[in-house]
C-alpha cells in the first residue's frame, strides 16, 4: 500500500495553502510533521512575549483559520488530513508552550511532549483523530494533543522548579 500523494511546490504559490502546509516544512519527505512542528518554533518565538490574555486570541484565531485552510487544502489535495498538512502541529505546539516557563530547554521539551502526544495518540486525542472529520478535526486532534503537552509541561515545571 502506497502512502499519500505527493504534494506540488505549486501549492505553496497559494498562501493559504502555505500556511495549512506550515510554510512548506509540510512538504518534507519524511516526517513532515515534525517539520511542521520544528517550523512552529519560530511563530511561538514571535508570540512567545504576548501577555497570556493576547497569546490565547492569537491561539485562537489560528486553530480558527485552520479550520478553515487545512480542510481547503485537504479538500485540493483530495485527502483528509494529509501529513503535509502542518498547521494543526503549529497550532498544537502553540498551546503546548501556551504557560511553558520561558528558555530553550522549555521550548525543546515542549516540542518533545507535544511530539509524543501528537504521534502516540492517547485517548482522548485517537478519538478526536478518528470521529471529527474536516478541517476541525484536522485541528482538534492536535489542539488536544498541545493540552496534554502543556498539562504535562506544568506537571514537570512544578517539579523542577519546587
Amino acid at each position: 500500500m502506497s502512502g499519500p500523494s505527493p504534494i506540488s511546490a505549486r501549492l505553496l504559490r497559494d498562501p493559504g495553502h502555505a500556511l495549512a502546509l506550515g510554510f512548506g516544512s509540510g512538504l518534507a519527505p519524511r516526517a513532515p510533521g515534525t517539520f511542521g512542528t520544528l517550523a512552529a518554533i519560530p511563530v511561538y518565538l514571535l508570540c512567545a512575549t504576548l501577555p497570556p490574555a493576547f497569546y490565547l486570541l492569537v491561539l485562537a484565531a489560528a486553530f480558527a483559520a485552520g479550520v478553515y485552510l487545512c480542510g481547503r487544502t485537504a479538500r485540493a489535495l483530495g485527502v483528509h488530513d494529509h501529513p503535509g498538512i502542518v498547521w494543526d502541529e503549529v497550532v498544537g505546539y502553540l498551546a503546548t508552550m501556551a504557560f511553558a516557563p520561558p528558555g530553550w530547554a522549555w521550548i525543546a521539551l515542549g516540542f518533545v511532549c507535544f511530539r509524543v502526544f501528537d504521534i502516540w495518540k492517547p485517548w482522548p486525542i485517537r478519538a478526536l483523530d478518528r470521529h471529527v472529520h474536516g478541517g476541525l478535526g484536522i485541528m482538534l486532534d492536535d489542539l488536544a494533543a498541545g493540552i496534554a503537552a502543556a498539562l504535562t509541561l506544568l506537571l514537570i515545571a512544578r517539579v523542577v522548579q519546587g
